[in-house]
């Protein structure tokens, strides 16, 4: 059952193969060595662009106590991890404290023997 399964020899890749094939087809074009005269077009002064007409947000009451609503309990919500978090970490000091002081009082009282 824990013994490893070796796959048999047609299916295993052999050392001479390899499971990622080459990536062929891609050309890449020479870097620029500046010998040639650009062909520079003359400046255009740019148009103003019209505005996208974009439909207004219309928010109705409906709307509004939706957001309202889901606001409050991801407020809520947030909330009690955050304070939960902080509980947790302040009992965790309490008792780390509690632990100090009952082994101080154990060394305390061993080295009054």
């Amino acid at each position: 059952m824990f013994t490893p399964k070796i796959p048999p020899p047609d299916t295993a890749p052999t050392p001479a193969t390899s499971l990622v094939q080459p990536l062929t087809g891609l050309v890449h074009p020479p870097a620029c060595t500046c010998h040639h005269t650009p062909n520079v077009a003359p400046a255009q002064t740019p148009t103003p662009a019209t505005p996208v007409a974009r439909p207004a947000i219309q928010l109705t009451p409906g709307s509004l106590v939706v957001a309202a609503a889901g606001g409050t309990a991801m407020v809520l919500i947030i909330g009690t991890v955050l304070v939960s978090m902080l509980l947790a970490t302040a009992i965790t000091a309490a008792s780390v404290a509690l632990c100090a002081v009952v082994l101080r009082s154990l060394l305390n009282s061993q080295k009054g023997n």
